[in-house]
């Protein structure tokens, strides 16, 4: 059996959620130092993302730093919050210049401080930064500001990677990097080597791609530097527990990874509302580690023949054996 990859999560997995109908929360809060302590009570993590700034957290980065390091945990990401009620309105695309500013006052505090604690990458999601209504924006002016923000932002620090996680919608009605395609296409234009994308497996879901092809078109492109995995019923962004929706589109996923040699962290993204977090990160890795079995085991030189003739059947077939006789060899 092959090395098995890291894991990682989103140290929101480990939150409280909130939503319309519980706005206290569906349980006690956790601030995020607890958040740290349940991601290492999981015991098969090795890296977890933050979001910067610490909401609701009085403590010094030496708190964090020695609770990762109690923890056995590495920060492998510091995504910055360019997307919460200070910018309804868009981050770098915002049509007010202040709050462009202020935008990437704030992306830049967020990549010194991935740069303290020697992460990977620093995350932007611009859930903000789109529109809700025909003729609402001049499409093109938002998007040269996006191109131009990056620019500056991602230009200023050659020494570390950042990566744009697309997503259709939501917050905005529509998000100006809505897919692979698009966010390639931005890429492309803002010209640095050190921007690449995440691939969110949800959000790929939800923008009614084909997560395998997705990730197929950004590793040809050079740019898959990062991914985030979870599960959805295709109509929202659940961030459910992943493998427990779209087995066989998660199998193709990974296995279009393995192919292709590409070697990061399999990171959760998952929002486990009224489940025990710390259960479900278990439970998601169990099932990476069944998927990274079948990938073991799975016959490429047949697979490969099936797919040179389109013969969906016989592919299904190769996959269907590989994929549940790892998941009851695992669960034995």
């Amino acid at each position: 059996m092959s090395d098995l990859p890291v894991f990682g999560a989103g140290i929101w997995h480990f939150a409280t959620y909130k939503d319309r109908y519980a706005t206290n929360g569906y349980g006690p809060e956790v601030g995020l130092l607890e958040q740290i302590d349940r991601a290492g009570a999981v015991g098969d993590l090795s890296v977890v993302d933050l979001n910067w700034p610490f909401a609701g957290f009085d403590g010094t980065l030496d708190d964090v730093r020695a609770a990762l390091a109690r923890n056995n945990l590495r920060a492998v990401a510091i995504t910055p919050e360019i997307y919460n009620r200070e910018y309804v309105k868009g981050s770098i695309t915002n049509p007010d210049p202040a709050v462009r500013k202020q935008a990437l006052t704030l992306l830049h505090e967020a990549t010194e401080l991935a740069k303290s604690l020697g992460c990977d990458y620093v995350k932007l999601w611009f859930g903000q930064d789109g529109w809700d209504y025909p003729f609402q924006v001049d499409y093109r002016a938002i998007w040269n500001l996006a191109v131009t923000g990056l620019r500056d932002l991602v230009g200023a620090h050659p020494d570390i990677r950042f990566v744009i996680e697309y997503k259709p919608r939501e917050p905005r009605n529509r998000i100006i990097f809505p897919s692979a395609a698009r966010t390639l296409l931005g890429i492309q234009q803002v010209g640095l080597d050190n921007l690449g994308v995440l691939l969110d497996f949800g959000h790929s879901l939800y923008g009614l791609e084909t997560p395998a092809d997705a990730a197929q078109l950004c590793i040809d492109h050079g740019k898959l530097f990062a991914i985030d995995v979870n599960d959805n019923f295709r109509g929202w962004d659940d961030d459910m527990v992943v493998g427990s929706v779209h087995l066989v589109e998660t199998f193709e996923f990974f296995h279009t990874l393995r192919k292709n040699n590409w070697s990061g962290v399999w990171q959760l993204d998952q929002f486990p509302f009224r489940e025990d977090s710390v259960e479900a990160a278990k439970q998601a890795i169990r099932f990476l580690k069944a998927v990274h079995r079948a990938l073991d085991a799975l016959d490429e030189e047949a697979l490969a023949a099936a797919q040179a003739s389109h013969d969906a059947l016989a592919a299904q077939r190769l996959v269907q054996r590989v994929l549940l006789t790892s998941m009851v060899e695992l669960s034995s």
